[in-house]
């Protein structure tokens, strides 16, 4: 058991550092929450306002989480097997 769970967090730190090799920046789309706006005609109409926030990783993010999840999934596979 120990060892399907060091492959699969090992693979899912190895995903996140080839993604951040691909991607520059991700922009997160926040929505505010829904207020109507004033007025009869304005009952159902409501206004979402969104704000943005920029998550740009340091280069050296991506190197480092492919080295880690490597590391860990190598682990897994020199973890002894189950004796039973």
């Amino acid at each position: 058991m120990a060892r399907a769970i060091a492959m699969a967090f090992g693979l899912f730190i190895l995903l996140w550092g080839a993604t951040f090799l691909i991607v520059d920046k991700m922009v997160l789309h926040i929505r505010e929450d829904a207020k109507p706006s004033s007025g009869f005609r304005g009952l159902f109409v409501t206004s979402n306002v969104q704000k943005q926030r920029v998550f740009d990783p340091p280069d050296w993010a991506a190197f480092s989480l492919l080295s880690i999840g490597s590391v860990t999934m190598l682990y897994s596979v020199a973890l002894p097997k189950k004796q039973g």
